[in-house]
């Protein structure tokens, strides 16, 4: 008997093959007491996992093939980088210290806390990273309680086009499963946003994650069928079913080997409307992806790993520096750069001090440009290395989290005045830099003509907008079911923005998750939207959507579906827009 099982979609295709099922061991790990006489080799013990399990990262790294885009060892590096973080490396030492117990427990203590820290993030890329924290100490802690290497960690072709099932898979796991040619995975667990369900996408393997219980109804050896476009698992279907699959697979090969023809082509409608296509990055190394999908520029600049796994938040030389290296390997396309979007309430180490009490709704706390307002030594170096940099190549600012226009003109005189003071340095820089405001609160959208007088350009950042004007929190498996872009409110929203920008004259892009589903393309054409940025991998298929698209054709249609009443109509009228795609 066939089962059908639904999860979300991460990394879109078609795969068949039998199961691997992958089983984490549990780790028992217990508090035992120690004399002070064994404070020495319990930190040595610590210590030699830490290098142990750095020694096993790099082992995998290097299974890497050198052919591979340098943005996916990075995931790994990542992790390594946290072998050298103190929180891991010192914070446990002093717990054994203090608390004379094993270093295990004192690991396990230290991981808790950094992964609460996490877990109050409101932003739910920035919260998905508590997977990186476990998945480092988990490794750890497999060396301490002296378990046996994972099986799917040896090196052999045992797992090659299998479909692996899982609880989680770490970065590290779908990196070695990658090179021993996995046909396919599902998880239980994961976000859209963890750095897996991002290296699926940038390895082109289909995925499926929240596949709640998914074990007690497959077992090792079933044949599975993995629909990463509608994030369907079919387990041992019939013979019909498989042949219907199968003819699909193919037909989603040829469709996306034929993208990679449209790297160079122009983003063009059918009829001569031009579209801006702009790329999301988070790591240097990331700009390399930037230039294979002919991607016009950098549309959002990520800054937060600036601040992750250090103590103290960097200077403006660091700044500085890492903007001078992405713009020198951008070779002259414009790079916008997001300024910092963490909080007060969500501190990842360098992002400096937690001032106050935690807060019991962080989503609506002390965040990214509220943060920034308050803490000025934390924001004026960042703006002054963005100054500075300005000179070497095309760059502008955007600011997060807009809400009202007293924080865009403190903005803005924060920046005049350190423009005066590089002046008074001769230090060169931009005059006319451009910058900009990210929509992501109902109150900047519903106000978008006010900010759009003011500023150079707006980016819709549709991830919080949703969240917020639908009073959800969207990594909540409670509510994250009443997430949803296509509700009337989030549209007319959307569609206010891009009118306040054609209003003022000046361009409006999406960079949030929205502007990367092929499902929405049109929808936002329709709606005027010129300029997308969107995660590299899913370029060229927005592109090749727009070359395909009479967009004039689509102005009946989209005032029906900004005149539906819910979100369900509009999904039946956006079925007559649908692309013919993999």
């Amino acid at each position: 008997m066939t089962i059908s099982l639904q999860g979300v979609s991460v990394s879109r295709g078609i795969a068949i093959g039998q199961v691997h099922i992958i089983q984490h061991d549990q780790l028992d790990v217990r508090e035992y007491k120690i004399r002070n006489s064994q404070l020495e080799n319990e930190t040595t013990r610590l210590n030699d996992a830490i290098a142990n399990a750095r020694q096993q990262l790099r082992a995998i790294r290097d299974h890497i093939p050198t052919s591979t885009s340098v943005d996916i060892s990075a995931f790994i590096d990542t992790h390594l980088l946290m072998l050298e973080d103190n929180a891991l490396t010192e914070e446990p030492k002093r717990i054994i210290k203090e608390r004379l117990c094993n270093a295990e427990w004192a690991l396990k203590l230290q991981r808790d806390a950094l992964v609460n820290v996490f877990d109050e993030m409101a932003d739910a890329y920035l919260s998905t990273r508590r997977d990186d924290v476990d998945h480092v100490v988990n490794r750890i802690l497999r060396i301490l309680l002296k378990q046996k290497p994972l099986l799917h960690e040896v090196p052999d072709d045992h797992l090659k086009k299998k479909v692996i099932i899982a609880d989680d898979l770490t970065p590290a796991d779908t990196v070695l499963m990658q090179h021993y040619g996995i046909a396919a995975f599902a998880t239980e667990f994961g976000g859209p946003t963890s750095h897996t369900a991002i290296l699926a996408r940038s390895l082109g393997i289909p995925a499926i994650i929240g596949l709640h219980n998914a074990q007690r109804f497959i077992q090792n050896n079933d044949l599975a069928i993995i629909d990463g476009t509608s994030g369907t698992v079919l387990i041992n279907p019939d013979k019909k079913t498989q042949a219907f699959y199968e003819r699909k697979q193919k037909e989603v090969k040829r469709y996306y080997s034929s993208l990679g023809k449209l790297k160079n082509a122009p983003a063009e409608s059918i009829d001569g409307i031009s579209v801006e296509l702009m790329a999301n990055i988070e790591l240097p190394k990331d700009f390399e992806t930037v230039r294979n999908v002919g991607a016009k520029g950098v549309g959002l600049y990520r800054t937060e790993f600036l601040y992750m796994n250090r103590e103290t938040p960097p200077d403006e030389e660091e700044h500085f520096e890492t903007y001078l290296s992405v713009l020198k390997a951008l070779r002259g396309l414009p790079l916008t750069i997001r300024t910092l979007d963490l909080g007060a309430d969500k501190q990842v180490d360098g992002a400096g001090k937690q001032a106050g009490p935690v807060m019991s709704n962080p989503a609506l706390g002390l965040r990214a440009i509220r943060l920034c307002l308050k803490e000025p030594e934390l924001f004026s170096p960042q703006l002054r290395a963005i100054l500075r940099a300005s000179a070497f190549g095309p760059v502008r600012i955007m600011i997060p989290m807009l809400t009202n226009v007293q924080e865009m003109q403190q903005v803005l005189q924060m920046i005049d005045d350190l423009k005066a003071g590089l002046d008074a340095e001769e230090i060169d820089y931009d005059t006319d830099i451009e910058i900009g405001g990210m929509i992501e609160v109902p109150a900047a959208a519903v106000c978008a003509d006010i900010f759009a007088k003011k500023l150079d350009f707006l980016s819709i950042g549709t991830n919080d907008l949703i969240q917020y004007t639908m009073a959800i929190d969207r990594v909540n498996d409670e509510v994250n079911y009443l997430y949803d872009p296509l509700h009337p409110a989030v549209l007319r929203l959307i569609q206010a923005t891009i009118k306040a920008g054609k209003k003022a004259n000046i361009p409006v892009a999406m960079c949030g998750e929205m502007a990367g589903e092929i499902e929405h393309t049109q929808l936002l054409l329709g709606l005027g939207l010129r300029e997308f940025s969107v995660h590299p991998a899913n370029l060229l298929e927005i592109k090749k959507i727009i070359n395909d698209t009479d967009i004039g054709s689509l102005c009946d249609l989209t005032k029906k579906i900004l005149n539906a009443t819910s979100g369900a109509e509009i999904k039946v009228l956006l079925q007559e827009l649908q692309p013919e795609t993999a």
